[in-house]
């Protein structure tokens, strides 16, 4: 595995006790949070592998559901989130799993409202990083490392031009993207991560795109 810097080894400021069990699992739900782009009413955490059996002594409860109500790692308020999203009204519960997954810290994070919801699944892969493996049953890889924007669009020629365009319009460097489906001709999900964050005049000019039916970021 290669390291970008020297953070990257250490691990990123975080509440502890364990960057793989606190930190990423925080990464894990304030993924969930900027994708669904408000705070939700309830919350469904299924948690596998050594995320199940130890999520209680290592902090990963609170973890998550601090990074659901949009606290980085860093944040003190971490260590009382659950107090916080019931005095908020926000129902919340713990799934312990039992099935094997590929990652021993994996976690599927259901969140939503009256509204609509959202089902993502991350891992913990240690130093505090995370990675987002799939959204509402879309394969992805994401890495949570850099400001990135998923776009879910009709699977039809263009709709990867239009967006490649307006970034490269606005000089918006690409540095990783990726595109899956579930069926060939039905929707799709396009996930790139760039240098920098996108300002929400770039996002409307995305939304207009040919085939584009829903934008998201996530901001490093």
């Amino acid at each position: 595995m290669k390291y970008k810097s020297v953070f990257d080894i250490i691990g990123p400021v975080m509440i502890g006790p364990s960057s793989s069990h606190t930190a990423g699992a925080a990464r894990i739900g304030r993924a969930a949070r900027n994708l669904f782009g408000r705070e939700p009413k309830w919350a469904d955490i299924h948690l596998y592998g050594s995320f199940a059996k130890t999520y209680k002594g290592h902090g990963t409860d609170v973890a998550i559901v601090g990074g659901i109500l949009d606290y980085d790692t860093y944040d003190t308020r971490i260590s009382s989130a659950l107090e916080t999203a019931k005095q908020k009204g926000i129902r919340v519960k713990f799934h312990e799993e039992e099935a094997h997954t590929d990652h021993p810290n994996t976690a599927k994070v259901r969140i939503g409202d009256d509204d609509g919801d959202l089902e993502l699944v991350g891992i913990s892969i240690g130093g505090g990083m995370a990675e987002i493996v799939e959204l509402n049953g879309f394969e992805l890889r994401l890495s949570g490392n850099h400001p990135a924007v998923l776009l879910i669009h009709n699977d039809r020629y263009g709709a990867i031009a239009s967006v490649t365009s307006i970034l490269a319009k606005h000089e918006i460097n690409i540095g990783h993207m990726e595109v899956s489906r579930k069926e060939e001709g039905k929707r799709a999900l396009m996930v790139i991560e760039v240098d920098q964050n996108l300002d929400d005049t770039i996002l409307k000019e995305l939304e207009q795109g040919d085939h584009i039916l829903q934008v998201a970021k996530i901001v490093d």
